[in-house]
This record gives C-alpha cells, structure tokens and sequence, in this order.
C-alpha cells in the first residue's frame, strides 16, 4: 500500500488526510506545532493516525509522497531532507485535483483574491448551480471531493498553494493582479513569485478560459511566458485592447462573442476602483459558464462583501471605523485609500514582509491625517513617514484604538489597513481584524 505523509494539521492538511484514506492510502499526518480539537475530530473520525508537537522524522521520510500545507516553507529543514531524497512533494489542491471531477473556477493575484471568489461563489448559487467553495476560503477541497459531489467548485489559490501544483487544471483560471509580496517566500526575487502566480494557467487547454486584468503592467509583460491555448478574456477601466470586460461613461459592460452584458458602476455594490476590477473578473468567468444575466446582475447588485476587506465596523462620536485588516501588503493599503473619501487616520504594522512603501505615499499625503504604528518593531515604518505626517509608534492593540479616538475628528475614518502581516501581535489577519471590530465597539 502506498504510503503518504501529511505535512500540517490545518484546514488543508486534514482535507488531504481524510481523501488519501478514502483513496484506500496508507495515511501519516504530522505537524510540529498543535492541531486544533475539530481538525483531530475529523482524523479521528476517520481512523488517521497523526502527531502533534514535533515530526517523526523516520516515518515521514519513508513516506512514498509528501502532501505539504502551503503554510511551510520550502526551506523548512524537513522538507530540505525530502527534496535530497528526491521524495514527491505535492500541495492538498493538486491531490484533490486528482479525483475531481467538477468544473473549477480558480483566483489567484496579490489582491481581490477573496472577494472574487465569494463573488464569483455567490453568482454560481444564484444561478442554481451545485457548487462548493474552496482553496484559502470555505472547507479543504480535499475534504469536500471526499465527501460531496459538486458539479463545480470555486477555488481561491494563493501563491504558495500553487508552488506545488504540478498536473491540475483550471477550467477557468482568474489572474486579477500581481505585486511584490511575500518577497521572503521567494528569494526576495519579485520575477519568482510572479512565476509562481502564471502557475495557474498551467496544463490549460483549448477548452479552457484564462481571464486577466489588461491594465496591469506586471501581467502583460509576463504573457509570453503562458503555454496553454485557453481562450484569453482581458477585463480592463478602459474599452479596446481586446478587453472582453470593460467601463465606458460609467457603465460596465461585457462585450464576449455573442454576449452582451451591462450594469451601471453605481448599481454595483461593492464600491471602490479595486472592486469594480474585482466584479468583472467575477461576472467575465460566471457569463464563461453561461450563466444568465439576470443572475449576474443580480448578484452584483446584492452581494455583501467580505469580513476583514474595507469592512465598515461602526461609527464612534461621527468618525467611521473600517476594518481592512485583510491588507497584508502595500498595494491592498494602496486600494484601501484610494477608496477613501473623508480624511483618514491610518493603522499601519505587523511583520514587514519586504514592503516598500513608496507606493501608498501620494496617498497618504493626500488622504491621511495622521499616522497610527502598531507593531512589536515600527521603526522601518518610522523611518519613512516620520517626515510625512503626524504619527504615533504603539505596540498593541488596545493603544492603538485609543490613540486613533484621540486623533480622529468629526467626520474622519479610522482604517485599519495594515500593509503587514499579522503574526507580531496576532494569531492571524482574522484575529487583528476581530480583535479591532471588538475594541472599536467597546468604545
């Protein structure tokens, strides 16, 4: 029997566990740190022996195929000894990909990722379709092609899940926009982790739709490196340039063959230039799958948004609290302030990943009124906008708030939009930005 040893007891690992037993392997699952009681539940439930708290190094290096959790890194020492033992290294998202059956929607880019998927998932629904929701949002996709039997899935991919994609394919495969981020990932080489996107149109074929935003310099100049045959559907601000997708006086349309789509930029529900990008990727792969109109329209104009992305919390003394703790580099900061139409007190800290903080700077001098550092180490952040504006260097949380209640006037926004990770002060993005909503409504 073949034997396969899961790296990581999250979300994905257990996912991959659980299809690698149903598959009839003979199944390991390790992780160096602790496994949360559900996800133990779940390997339980299915008979999968697993560890916590560190590796049996023998057992896992005698494993025939490593499935790795995208959160580990290629240099991790562990996965160094694998590699010299030539020992395959696939990611939950390429085993899965080996018994689906479905139609996949798949969304990758440095921003816009998640609510491109929730977006494109919740057109999907609207249309009746039998769907299911995976990859960095919903349940392992692992999981569920173990336990469900959708005709279609919708499938955000992050850069590190497609490092170790190798065979699987992307029906339709959605490249929204690439900038430098996790540069520590790959070298600090930006054309790495540029490569590392372009791994989604992988293995496409005639039959299948690659769609991409025109406008982004770093993609048009990385085109010719694309293989595949799909069928390319550029979505652009502008009409031309072959744009199957685009706005002209304030309406959006898609113009695709024989498809005709419009919907007014204000009928739109999610505001904002990044967003309009983010709906017509959206909308240009649900008509792909010749969804109706009426079903496209209507989910544009009723969908909801997503938790911890230009989140409005509540409004404090008239000043507005966002929460945009999803902002782990500088470009979604970029988004986020662009947005912005009231004078802004910015949070920004966490762990740098490399950033350069150049990109966000006209806006910051045009949109923000003083500046909020919350971090364990601020002082690259100081360095640079000591001279811009008014700030203050905080090392947690509840400091932060109330330096912000202190600088914010009638009118303002506060926004939390970090352009760092989390991992200073939090579990994750997701604990900063419940954390934030908490204290803001403590208030």
């Amino acid at each position: 029997m073949k034997k396969i040893a899961v790296l990581g007891g999250g979300e994905s690992g257990s996912g991959a566990a659980v299809l690698a037993k149903v598959k009839g392997f003979d199944v390991f699952l390790s992780d160096s740190s602790k496994i949360k009681q559900e996800y133990k539940n779940l390997l339980d439930k299915y008979a999968i022996d697993w560890e916590e708290g560190g590796h049996s190094e023998d057992r896992i290096l005698n494993a025939d195929e490593i499935i790795k959790s995208p959160g580990i890194p290629t240099k991790a020492p562990l996965i160094q000894k694998l590699i010299a033992l030539g020992k395959p290294i696939i990611s939950e998202i390429e085993f899965a990909g080996r018994y689906n059956t479905a139609k996949t929607v798949c969304i990758t880019g440095s921003n816009g990722k998640t609510t491109t998927t929730m977006l494109t998932y919740h057109m999907l629904q609207k249309a009746g379709l039998n769907v299911g929701l995976a990859g960095n949002v919903g349940k392992s996709f692992a999981l569920q092609v173990a336990e469900n039997n959708y005709d279609y899935y919708v499938i955000e991919l992050s850069s590190f899940q497609l490092d170790n994609m190798y065979d699987f394919k992307a029906d339709i495969a959605i490249l929204l926009n690439i900038t430098p981020d996790h540069l520590d990932r790959y070298e600090y080489k930006f054309q790495n982790y540029i490569d590392a996107k372009f791994r989604i149109t992988q293995n496409q074929t005639d039959d299948d739709v690659f769609i991409y935003w025109n406008d982004d310099d770093v993609i048009r100049q990385n085109l010719g490196s694309i293989v595949s045959s799909a069928k390319r559907k550029p979505f652009s601000l502008k009409k031309g340039n072959g744009a199957k997708a685009y706005i002209e006086d304030g309406v959006f349309t898609i113009e695709d063959d024989d498809s005709f789509f419009t919907i007014s930029v204000e009928d739109l529900s999610l505001k904002g230039t990044h967003n309009i990008y983010n709906s017509m990727a959206a909308a240009l792969s649900a008509n792909a799958l010749y969804i109706k109109k009426d079903a496209i329209r209507e989910a544009l104009m009723d969908f909801q948004g997503v938790e911890h992305r230009l989140e409005p919390i509540t409004k404090v003394k008239s000043v507005l609290y966002v929460n945009d703790s999803k902002a782990t580099n500088v470009n979604s900061c970029w988004y986020a302030l662009e947005s912005m139409k009231t004078p802004v007190v910015l949070i920004l800290g966490g762990t740098d990943k490399g950033n350069d903080y150049n990109e966000i700077l006209p806006l910051v001098k045009e949109k923000v009124r003083s500046l909020v550092f919350m971090g364990k180490d601020n002082k690259k952040l100081i360095d640079f906008f000591k001279d811009i504006k008014p700030y203050v260097s905080v090392d947690s949380l509840d400091d932060a708030v109330m330096e912000c209640y202190k600088a914010a006037k009638e009118g303002d926004t506060v926004l939390l939009s970090p352009c760092c990770a989390s991992f200073d002060l939090f579990k994750n993005y997701e604990d900063r930005g419940r954390q934030f909503k908490e204290k803001v409504r403590n208030l």
